[in-house]
């Protein structure tokens, strides 16, 4: 057997398996699936252009379906991605400025941007709803 083809006996990698998730990195996972989900929610947005210049009938069968639970569900994740995605990139400004890179301030700040879009979320949902 020559050396190169000789199995090596060191340490593999450390995978996903191994490392326990963590709060910054859970958000920064977040963060990338939330702004590909506003992107897919844009082109919602222009199929829903697209269908109220089709005319009243095209755009009628739209809002049933923005009606219908699915509808509702599809626009309130993309409304929590939205302000998810907001919150978190001020949140990025203000390390792009030096400030929050202590543990206990990424922690903070990271679950602010929780709650805070979770709140903002169901207000303007709430608002949403009540102007229909």
């Amino acid at each position: 057997m020559s050396v190169a083809n000789r199995p090596v006996h060191r340490p593999l990698s450390p995978h996903l398996q191994v490392y326990r998730p963590q709060l910054t990195s859970t958000l920064s996972i977040l963060h990338r699936a939330t702004g590909i989900a506003l992107s897919v929610g844009v082109l919602y947005l222009a199929v829903w252009v697209m269908c109220a210049s089709a005319g009243p009938e095209t755009y009628a069968k739209f809002q049933g379906f923005n009606s219908s639970i699915v509808g509702r569900f599809v626009l309130g994740g993309w409304l929590f991605c939205l302000f998810y995605h907001l919150f978190n990139g001020i949140r990025h400004l203000f390390w792009d400025a030096g400030y929050g890179f202590e543990l206990k301030d990424a922690y903070r700040s990271g679950w602010l941007v929780v709650v805070a879009s979770l709140v903002v979320t169901a207000i303007a949902w709430i608002v949403g709803l009540r102007l229909i």
